[in-house]
């Protein structure tokens, strides 16, 4: 067997034409002949003048038993290099007597091998903390293309929103202190309805700009390439209407579900029967929410239809519900105790400014809330919260599809050849049974 230099194996094998209780291949015989003063002294180190070839080094440290004279036995057949760890064969440096995971690496063991990490997650089925350290570590590594993109959107749609906050909604009836006629209220209302719709719509493309395109990053990020902000753009561009269509499918459904369940109360004019239905619906939404959530990434990285890719998404999520809703409702409580943290100091500072302005009387007529001062600086603290938690939010929906498909369909052998990994776990063998 050709074992590299200074590599330990677990235990000596004769060379060709040498029998074993000799470092040098002479027999017992000869090696009693010898003279007293030709042997080393007791305890001292047993080197041969000739070295043995480098399959029988064993380690220097390891003390050896002295040799005697023994029968000849047939030579012990050694594990070939790489049996049982994958291709990336054999205990690496600094690794000692145990695997990378602490499992006994000595002879009749086998450790468990080290997964690659060519980019942000190991390629392997990944546990939550290494989602949540994957989704943050992009966002560390590629600010550069993540946080331009985030900013940019929730910059625009923050705006958009302080003004018809600013210039619709402090039209309404409910906010002048004069009473108005009947034709007024429902032209300023209907003004306000027809702003905040155009508000949202601005809301959801943004959105959906930034999903697509952070879903692109970070799919590279897996396999440890960057991304520029063009590049993202030029790879999301062609499927951003099929992601609207999926979103706006998926809300209007939404709306459709909650319509159709509490309808028979609000017609037959039963409160009862309305709360039995909005009951019903809020559990079912959660689990057609969860049930589909992984359909985004499935559309933008597999280039397929809205179709296939909520048929994927049910298709990954099934047998994992449990645990994509856990995963996904603590990112969501992160995420919004993040904002929360930087988003209230912020809107209490305004509306303290708004008061010391309006004074007292503002309270009445609500232009404490919309006054300029706490507009803005709500509208700031948005802006950077929605910068920080929108890549964590989309790194993880990325990540939990990356983590499904490895479990399933092995993608991680897909993901090594892409990441230039040859020959990633082909050579990989299952430990000897018993016999």
């Amino acid at each position: 067997m050709n074992d590299s230099p200074g590599r330990a194996v677990p235990g000596p094998s004769p060379s060709d034409g040498e029998r074993p209780g000799s470092p040098d291949g002479r027999d017992g015989a000869a090696e009693g002949a010898q003279a007293p003063a030709q042997q080393p002294p007791a305890g001292g180190p047993k080197w041969s003048a000739e070295q043995p070839p480098p399959g029988e080094w064993s380690s220097p440290g390891t003390p050896q038993a002295p040799q005697t004279p023994q029968t000849p036995q047939p030579p012990h057949q050694q594990p070939q290099p790489g049996a049982g760890w994958g291709s990336y064969a054999g205990p690496r440096a600094g690794q000692g007597q145990y695997g990378p995971y602490g499992s006994a690496g000595g002879p009749g063991q086998w450790g468990k091998p080290p997964a690659a990490k060519p980019g942000v997650i190991p390629l392997r089925p990944l546990d939550l903390g290494e989602i949540l350290d994957g989704a943050v570590a992009t966002m560390r590594s590629h600010w550069r293309s993540v946080l331009p993109i985030t900013l940019a959107v929730a910059t625009v749609v923050q705006v958009i929103s302080v003004l018809v906050q600013k210039y619709t909604l402090s039209d309404l009836p409910v906010t002048s202190a004069e009473e108005p006629s009947l034709s007024d209220a429902v032209d300023t209302l209907g003004g306000s309805v027809l702003a905040l719709v155009a508000n949202g719509f601005i809301q959801l493309i943004g959105t959906i700009v930034a999903t697509a395109m952070l879903t692109m990053i970070f799919s590279r990020a897996v396999l440890g390439h960057a991304s520029t902000i063009g590049a993202a753009w030029r790879e999301a561009r062609p499927q951003l209407l099929r992601l609207l269509g999926l979103t706006l499918l998926l809300g209007i459904g939404g709306i459709l579900l909650v319509g159709v369940l509490i309808a028979p109360g609000i017609a037959l004019g039963n409160i009862g029967l309305g709360l039995l239905g909005g009951c019903v619906a809020l559990p079912l939404l959660l689990w057609l929410g969860i049930k589909f959530s992984l359909a985004s990434p499935a559309l933008m990285l597999e280039k397929s239809s809205v179709a296939t890719s909520l048929r994927r998404s049910s298709r990954l999520v099934q047998g994992s519900w449990w645990r994509i809703f856990g995963i996904t409702a603590l990112t969501g409580i992160i995420t919004t105790f993040v904002a929360g943290i930087i988003v209230w100091p912020l809107t209490a500072l305004g509306v303290a400014i708004g008061l010391v302005d309006a004074g007292p009387a503002g309270l009445e007529t609500g232009a404490v809330m919309n006054g300029w001062a706490p507009l803005v600086l709500s509208a700031v603290g948005a802006v950077i919260a929605q910068t920080i938690t929108m890549p964590i939010q989309s790194g993880v929906t990325v990540l939990l599809y990356v983590d499904q498909r490895i479990r399933r369909e092995a993608l991680d052998l897909e993901l090594a050849r892409a990441a230039g990994l040859e020959n990633y776990g082909s050579d990989a063998a299952a430990p000897p049974t018993g016999g």
